[in-house]
């Protein structure tokens, strides 16, 4: 049992540091999203993300261990590739920016995902129900949080073919005028 507990220790450690990581990123990518929705769907996941690390804290509490978040080189990685993707993208199509970022910002939910699954498991196997409530409720958000993205992005995607789309009809018909 106390291997198990340790583990989920650990994993806290490496869910502590990485929404800690993402408290000082979303902010970066609410600013540079330029659909609104999607603005504010960061904006709300920080404020969520700022509860998660209030549960989290809760959690040591419960387990008697102290708050010690741990290198999360992960979210570390998933972090520069944000910032890589702003970057690349801010003086671009604002569509395949916001679409980038979407990308980047599900892949953390689902790094999140897996983590809150994997120590909600732990804690129920060693008999923290407490702990495990705080877990389940946290991952439920992260898939609410996951779902939304996906759905902003159906939009974006479907504008984004719009204007592909015309560009090749347009294409061809230039080709004829350059012949004629």
């Amino acid at each position: 049992m106390d291997q198990l507990k340790n583990l989920l220790v650990n994993d806290l450690q490496d869910l502590l540091r990485a929404e800690m990581q993402l408290v000082q990123a979303l902010p970066k990518m609410a600013e540079a999203a330029n659909n609104p929705k999607l603005q504010e769907a960061f904006e709300k996941h920080l404020v969520q993300t700022e509860g998660h690390v209030e549960r989290l804290n809760s959690a040591f509490e419960i387990l008697g261990v102290k708050a010690q978040p741990k290198a999360c080189k992960g979210i570390k990685g998933l972090i520069e590739e944000g910032e890589e993707t702003i970057e690349e993208y801010e003086d671009g199509d604002e569509l395949a920016a916001d679409l980038a970022l979407i990308g980047t910002a599900q892949k953390v939910e689902h790094y999140e995902i897996s983590g809150y699954g994997t120590a909600r498991c732990l804690a129920l196997q060693i008999g923290e129900r407490e702990v495990h409530a705080l877990l389940s409720r946290t991952l439920g958000e992260e898939e609410s949080s996951d779902y939304l993205l996906t759905e902003l992005s159906k939009p974006l995607l479907q504008d984004a073919s719009l204007v592909n789309n015309s560009s090749a009809r347009q294409a061809p018909a230039a080709k004829k005028s350059q012949r004629a």
